[in-house]
């Protein structure tokens, strides 16, 4: 079931995250509301892939609560936490893809994994998802180290959204491609936000994705979020963590 419009996709509260005497958040507190497209941003070291990792399950919580689809995912049982983990797909950073197998069964992993289909209706669904993302049906037999960058970038996101989800998580999406490449992908999620209804978290450097994709940014510094609102209004900011980061002659401050 789909979650209401009134509730937050994601809604993070007092998270703290620590490691022996080292703070990563403290009091950290976020929410994402369903059809958000969400860049989290932030210097080196400023925790946006360990808050990743905290909502997608991979670390636990410790103190703070996360809920997603309005559950507290620190107090869900294994099935729970599956049904949770169905609803959302995730792209890492460098795909991730497995080496051993070719396009369709990469993408046709997830359902091999929480679905129990024929064989012949895993190959049609990832054929399917191979043309929503613009992949050639010729590449379906090609392993990963066949295929270009921007392909394989591809084939993650077909991955990733394999099983219909309502959530999107981006790892640093664009890394390794060019400009041209980078441009596609992220006309590419835009498509699938739109059509899908997705809602999506990405985490990125690329600010050329930042300005062209998100509907807001939230902006993590000082172990919490220091700001959530548009790239125009963020770019702007007084806040001195914030100008420090935009202050690169690389930065763009209008879109």
């Amino acid at each position: 079931m789909k979650t209401s419009e009134n509730t937050p996709a994601v809604d993070i509260q007092n998270l703290k995250t620590t490691y022996g005497t080292h703070c990563v958040h403290d009091n950290l507190n976020l929410q994402i509301w369903p059809s958000d497209v969400m860049g989290i941003i932030g210097g080196s070291g400023s925790g946006k892939t360990t808050l990743l990792r905290k909502i997608l399950m991979l670390e636990p919580v410790t103190a703070g609560t996360i809920h997603v689809f309005g559950q507290n995912i620190a107090h869900l049982s294994n099935q729970a936490a599956v049904q949770i983990q169905r609803r959302w797909g995730v792209m890492f950073q460098q795909g991730a893809l497995f080496s051993g197998m070719n396009v369709w069964e990469n993408i046709a992993f997830p359902l091999q994994e929480f679905c129990k289909l024929p064989k012949t209706l895993y190959r049609e669904i990832a054929l399917l998802k191979m043309e929503l993302v613009g992949l050639p049906l010729v590449a379906a037999y090609r392993y990963p180290a066949e295929l270009s960058g921007g392909m394989l970038k591809r084939v993650a996101v077909a991955r990733a959204i394999a099983m219909d989800p309502e959530l999107l998580f981006l790892d640093e999406p664009t890394a390794g491609l060019d400009p041209i490449s980078a441009h596609n992908l992220d006309e590419l999620i835009i498509k699938l936000h739109h059509h899908l209804g997705l809602t999506v978290i990405i985490v990125t450097h690329d600010l050329d994705t930042l300005w062209t994709i998100t509907n807001k940014v939230a902006f993590l510094g000082e172990r919490k979020v220091l700001k959530v609102a548009p790239m125009a209004a963020t770019v702007n900011d007084e806040h001195p963590r914030i100008k420090d980061y935009f202050s690169s002659p690389r930065t763009r401050v209008t879109n």
